[in-house]
């Protein structure tokens, strides 16, 4: 008996598939546990495992093309069979029951903050040196990025892939720039001057779901805003100290998820969500912090993090991102937010305001820290400081309680020794 394949839901949020390669022909051996194909979704490009024996008799959505969740990918079965009237009583399955969901909807998501550029890793003609220059065959490549730069003309020996392991896939083709040493405004721009001229690219799922789900934040959820300066001297002198200590290495990053952590405890209304017909107020602490990634902005939560230490605090967010920049976060690396951090601090941004990311209520926008004048004891002095802006949802915290989470907040960082208290 022949055994449909659905379109997997391999997200939480994930809502269609692009298929970015087959990794079986039809009319091929097909092994339970084999990579059957490779599958596009709102966070990455995973591969998807066969779950039965067989042949591969029919594939229902070819490369490069999206089809939604539960519809039909493929039919495997025994050879020869006659699977007309199987396709034709085809309906939508239950794929989620071959690749299980995270249990809850709508858990981690992106934030308003800008994606991380993509990396210029095209531009240079010897970035693939382990790979022979004569033959495309010896180079780590997805078969369709194999595809495409066939029928695009690119040399795969030009690119450094940005999939796992190097591998050159889909999206380092669509962003090939031809490395023109004698005219370097060429990677930019092939436009004559005083030509209008312009490329249309294909959005990525991640980016569908970015768009999708920022939309109806920002029109559902009635934002407001608070701003608050805090005074980063003593922060900037412990941290110092600790990482004076062999084996300590802590950010400033670091030290506001446990000033969150601690104001989330102290201030639990803000540590809620808003689930249609009544308000989730949440015991537990599972922090959000957003990463920014090639196609938008992924969001690995830190659990529990009212009970972890900054080492540890540390160690899991510099896990997070690397598995992030190497597309190995896994739903459960994501899932379970209950408020969520956004810091641009790092790219020089003094300030702004991020979208609240469901079913959060509240989402804070870290600055960078700026060296300005300040009045101390009556006194004119050089200071440091940093602007946070808490993003609410009114529907589920009022001014006043979002304002007593930053002033507990300002405590905690201004008084680095509290949260070892």
């Amino acid at each position: 008996m022949a055994e449909i394949v659905y379109m997997p839901k391999l997200s939480d949020t994930m809502t269609e598939g692009v298929v970015a390669a087959w990794n079986k022909k039809v009319g091929e051996d097909v092994k339970e546990g084999e990579i059957l194909a490779e599958i596009e979704t709102d966070k990455a490009t995973m591969e998807f495992e066969s779950f039965y024996d067989g042949i591969l008799l029919h594939i229902g959505v070819e490369t490069g093309n999206a089809a939604p969740v539960n519809s039909v990918l493929a039919v495997i079965g025994a050879k020869d069979e006659d699977i007309t009237e199987i396709l034709k009583n085809a309906g939508s399955g239950e794929s989620a029951a071959e690749v299980p969901a995270p249990a809850e909807e709508n858990k981690a998501e992106v934030t308003d903050a800008k994606p991380a550029p993509i990396p210029a890793t095209t531009h240079s003609p010897v970035a693939n040196t382990s790979n022979s220059p004569s033959s495309n065959e010896k180079i780590f490549a997805s078969p369709l990025a194999r595809k495409l730069a066939n029928e695009k003309g690119i040399d795969l020996n030009t690119l450094q892939g940005s999939g796992d392991n190097g591998r050159i896939i889909k999206r380092d083709i669509d962003h090939y720039i031809p490395f023109t040493p004698s005219a370097p405004v060429a990677q930019f721009s092939s436009a004559p001057a005083g030509k209008e001229s312009y490329r249309d690219e294909t959005v990525s799922q991640m980016r569908k779901t970015i768009a999708r789900r920022l939309a109806d934040s920002k029109f559902t959820a009635p934002h407001f805003y608070l701003t608050l300066d805090i005074d980063m001297d003593n922060a900037i002198a412990a941290r110092k100290s600790m990482n004076a200590m062999e084996g300590v290495k802590v950010s400033f990053n670091d030290m506001v998820v446990k000033s969150v952590a601690h104001s989330l405890k102290k201030n639990p209304n803000v540590n809620s969500a808003w689930m249609g017909d009544f308000i989730r107020r949440n015991d537990h602490v599972h922090i959000g912090v957003a990463v920014a990634v090639e196609d938008g902005l992924l969001v690995p939560v830190v659990k529990f993090a009212d009970t972890k230490g900054l080492m540890q605090i540390s160690a899991e967010v510099k896990d997070f991102a690397q598995k992030a920049k190497d597309k190995k976060l896994q739903p459960s690396d994501w899932e379970g937010n209950t408020f969520t951090i956004s810091n641009l601090g790092m790219f020089g941004i003094e300030s702004f305001t991020a979208i609240v990311n469901p079913p959060d209520s509240c989402i804070l926008a870290i600055g960078g820290i700026k060296q300005i004048p300040v009045v101390k004891d009556g006194a004119l002095v050089p200071g440091n400081v940093m602007k946070v802006t808490l993003s609410c949802d009114h529907r589920v915290v009022d001014g006043a309680t979002g304002a007593a989470f930053l002033q507990d907040f300002k405590q905690f960082l201004e008084n680095p020794v509290s949260m070892l208290l």
